[in-house]
C-alpha cells in the first residue's frame, strides 16, 4: 500500500458512530407480532340537571295570586271611594223618636196570678234628612220593660216616611207576665215614691231609599228610659223624665 493511499485512509470516529437502541423486547425474549389494543379512556359525561316542571306551576300560581290580591284591593278602594261619596253627598243620619203620652188602659192581676197590663203609647218618628226616605218595614216592634222584665209589646205599622218628616203613631201594648204577684207588689211600692223607671225599647226594620234607589233592609234600634209618676189605670201618666238612644245595626 502507498503512502498516498495511507493517507486517505482516515479512521472511523467512534463519537461519530450512530449509538445502538436498547431493543424494546429484552434479550432472550421472542417477538410477538401480537398487537395489544388498549382501550381508550372512559371520560365520564356530567349528567345532564333534570328539569323541574313545578317550578313554572309556581310562578303561574304566585302571579295567580298576586293578580287576585290586586283586583280586590282596587274593588275595595273603589267601595270605599264610592260610599264615601254617597256619604258627602246624602249626608245619613239615624232617624229618631219621642215618647208624648202614655196611657195605662188596663193592668191587674188575674186569678190564675198573672200580670196583664196594656198600654197606649204615641210617639212621634223623625226622619231628620234632606235626601233620604225611610220605608218602616214589616215586623217592627214597640215594648215597656219594667226591671229587665217585659211587661206589654205592640207592632209598628208599615208605612213610608219622606224627608224631614215627623210621623205620629199611636201603638197599643198588651201583655201577660206570670207569676205577676211579686212584680204587681214592687210595682205599687215604686209608686208610693212618684217615680216609676220603665224602659221603652224601639226595634224598627227600615229601608233607605236614596233617589229612586232602595237599598238592603237595616234594622234600627233604641231605647228610651222613661220616668213616670204613676201606673194607675185609665190614667194618662205624666212622663217626668225620657232620655232616648238609637243605633243602626245591619
Amino acid at each position: 500500500m502507498s503512502d498516498h493511499q495511507r493517507q486517505r485512509i482516515h479512521p472511523m470516529n467512534v463519537e461519530t458512530q450512530p449509538h445502538h437502541r436498547t431493543p424494546l423486547v429484552p434479550p432472550g425474549s421472542s417477538r410477538s407480532e401480537k398487537v395489544i389494543h388498549v382501550p381508550p379512556p372512559i371520560l365520564h359525561q356530567h349528567a345532564m340537571p333534570a328539569i323541574n316542571s313545578s317550578k313554572p306551576k309556581r310562578k303561574c300560581f304566585c302571579k295567580c295570586i298576586c293578580w287576585t290580591l290586586t283586583l280586590l284591593f282596587l274593588l275595595l278602594i273603589i267601595l270605599a271611594a264610592t260610599v264615601g261619596s254617597l256619604y258627602l253627598v246624602f249626608k245619613p243620619k239615624l232617624p229618631n223618636y219621642s215618647v208624648d203620652t202614655l196611657r195605662i188602659s188596663d193592668l191587674r192581676l188575674n186569678f190564675d196570678l198573672s200580670l196583664y197590663a196594656k198600654f197606649d203609647v204615641k210617639i212621634t218618628a223623625t226622619n231628620p234628612n234632606k235626601k233620604i226616605g225611610i220605608y218602616y218595614e214589616k215586623g217592627g216592634k214597640l215594648s215597656v220593660f219594667y226591671t229587665n222584665t217585659r211587661l206589654c209589646e205592640g207592632s209598628l205599622p208599615e208605612f213610608y216616611q219622606g224627608h224631614q218628616n215627623k210621623t205620629v203613631l199611636n201603638v197599643s201594648l198588651t201583655g201577660q207576665v206570670q207569676s205577676g204577684s211579686t212584680l204587681m207588689a214592687a210595682l205599687q211600692q215604686q209608686q208610693q215614691t212618684g217615680r216609676i223607671p220603665l224602659d221603652l225599647n224601639i226595634h224598627a226594620p227600615v229601608a233607605i231609599k236614596l233617589g229612586r234607589l232602595k237599598l238592603k233592609k237595616v234594622k234600627v234600634l233604641g231605647q228610651c228610659q222613661l220616668v213616670v209618676d204613676s201606673l194607675s189605670s185609665n190614667n194618662l201618666v205624666s212622663i217626668k223624665a225620657s232620655n232616648c238612644n238609637f243605633r243602626m245595626k245591619l
